[in-house]
């Protein structure tokens, strides 16, 4: 118990610390890619590179995310029912919201990243990217615990 104690906690540290360089990558992408976009310029390797590690970087922290879901006692909180986890918020919080919103917000980042192949306007890949990258990173920073990093 203790050795799975240590590493659900070892998993919850890497899964907050491993945030602030995926949420600052994408914040760094969406803003270079929004400036790229206005200003009309080339799509080249470097910018298709930043999209690339940009998404990587999400996809590591939702496997991490998926890991310590499943580790946590928290996940333990399902026995005690459905209809006892939707009715409290601290509950569906950890359980249902916070790892939804999550999973949805790298589908979007991902489907941003999918569809800005499928053009061969400079433009058009610069504003899918920046566009899709920006809305699963509000959704993402709408589910953050906040009161665990203040």
């Amino acid at each position: 118990d203790v050795y799975k104690r240590q590493l659900m906690n070892n998993i919850l540290e890497l899964h907050s610390l491993w945030a602030l360089p995926t949420l600052l990558v994408t914040l760094i992408t969406i803003l270079k890619f929004l400036y790229s976009f206005i200003s009309r310029k080339e799509f080249k390797t470097v910018d298709f590179r930043i999209a690339l590690i940009t998404l990587i970087f999400n996809h590591i922290q939702l496997a991490i995310g998926i890991i310590l879901y499943y580790t946590s006692p928290k996940f333990d909180w399902w026995s005690e029912g459905m209809s006892s986890v939707m009715s409290n918020s601290v509950y569906r919080q950890h359980l249902v919201e916070h790892p939804t919103i999550n999973i949805i917000g790298v589908l979007i980042i991902t489907v941003g990243w999918s569809i800005h192949k499928k053009t061969n306007e400079d433009s058009k890949k610069f504003l899918r990217i920046g566009a899709f990258y920006f809305i699963g990173l509000i959704l993402i920073l709408s589910r953050i615990p906040w009161e665990n990093w203040l």
